[in-house]
């Protein structure tokens, strides 16, 4: 069953598409992430879905009911479209106890008495925050006012949870933990829940599905497992997860397919492609990598330029046919300062050369110098 569909949405500023015809669907009881760089139309895409944003052109609709669409001119309210939203920043009322900032969100509802308290008391102890009833904002720790923030937009029961990267104001090791236990709040509730994030961890072991956006458009709809794994273009490629980025030569000998990186062997890969003899980028996983010694099959020849240490893992940069490459390998495996690098040949991804342009500048500059 599908709760909330998304045709041809859109939202221009001028002559500047914030979002450009972007269709999607959520399912009932999905965890859907909006994943993108800054400036992406994430955070303009859950402002249309909240209301709180009137889009130029497209359709909205929360189950069967229509709640914008540009042709008829319909727009229904913030207030009147029962979802729940949370904000990096929780906006909790200081003034305010957690049951009071809770109750408040019901008394706008015009839920008052037993009712109240006793669907306070409930969304207080889905986040283990039922023994804080009585404190105030300000003598809660970050961690402890998100949850009493979900907790607020989860006590009056919305059809869908709209999330706008909540998670951003804590620290990296409270993040972690927030991450597992907001994902095990979405399986015990069962709601609904878009979420927006540029945090590629955050989308990639909370989500069901993620929706990765670039310039106001979709560039890919998938599983994290899909997104990560067979990336639809080259933003994709380098956006989710780490990925070294690099120009290559596509050689086909009659049935055959093979790669070639700078001036080095020909090497075999496992995924098809239509794409001409000629220049690609192409795109490898660090972790996908071996460095060693011996020139076994879809090996090249590296020198080692630099290792950082990551605690269980470490970090080499390698000179590869004039290309510098990353490879994440175990912290105590040593690497020889010459030998040869295994790259599987599942491991290789080509794009067209095309795509180059879809890269930030920085990345683009990168590739453009190690081509040259």
């Amino acid at each position: 069953m599908t709760n909330l569909t998304v045709r041809n949405l859109s939202r221009h500023f001028g002559p500047f598409k914030a979002l450009d015809e972007v269709s999607f669907d959520v399912r009932t009881g999905e965890f859907l992430t909006l994943l993108g760089p800054s400036g992406c139309g994430k955070s303009t895409t859950l402002s249309a879905l909240a209301g709180l944003d009137r889009p130029t052109g497209g359709v909205i609709r929360i189950g069967d009911r229509t709640v914008f669409d540009a042709e008829t001119n319909t727009f229904v309210d913030a207030q009147f479209r029962n979802l729940g939203l949370m904000f990096q920043s929780y906006a909790l009322w200081p003034h305010m106890t957690v049951y009071k900032n809770l109750d408040f969100a019901l008394e706008l509802r015009k839920i008052r008495g037993r009712a109240a308290r006793a669907k306070i008391e409930q969304a207080l102890d889905m986040v283990d925050m039922l023994e804080f009833i009585q404190r105030y904002p300000g003598e809660l720790s970050g961690g402890q006012q998100q949850r009493v923030a979900l907790a607020r937009t989860l006590v009056y029961e919305p059809e869908v949870l709209l999330l706008d990267e909540p998670l951003s104001n804590l620290d990296a090791k409270l993040r972690e933990k927030a991450r597992l236990w907001l994902g095990d709040l979405q399986r015990k509730t069962g709601v609904t829940m878009v979420y927006v994030t540029h945090d590629q961890a955050e989308a990639l072991s909370l989500s069901d599905r993620i929706i990765v956006m670039n310039r106001g458009r979709i560039a890919q709809i998938g599983t994290p497992l899909e997104v990560y794994e067979q990336p639809a273009d080259l933003f994709v490629a380098d956006f989710v997860g780490a990925s070294n980025i690099l120009p290559g030569t596509l050689v086909r000998d009659g049935a055959a397919t093979g790669l070639r990186l700078g001036n080095g062997p020909t090497l075999s890969m496992s995924a098809a492609t239509d794409l001409p003899a000629g220049p690609v980028m192409v795109s490898v996983r660090p972790e996908a990598l071996t460095p060693g010694t011996d020139a076994a099959v879809n090996t090249i020849p590296f020198t080692l330029h630099g290792r950082s240490y990551l605690g269980s893992r470490a970090l080499l940069v390698l000179d590869v046919a004039g290309h510098a490459i990353r490879v994440e390998t175990d912290a105590k495996m040593r690497c020889p300062e010459q030998g040869h690098l295994h790259i599987p040949a599942d491991a290789i991804r080509v794009f067209p050369i095309e795509q180059a342009e879809l890269l930030p500048a920085e990345s683009r500059g990168e590739v453009i110098k190690t081509a040259a």
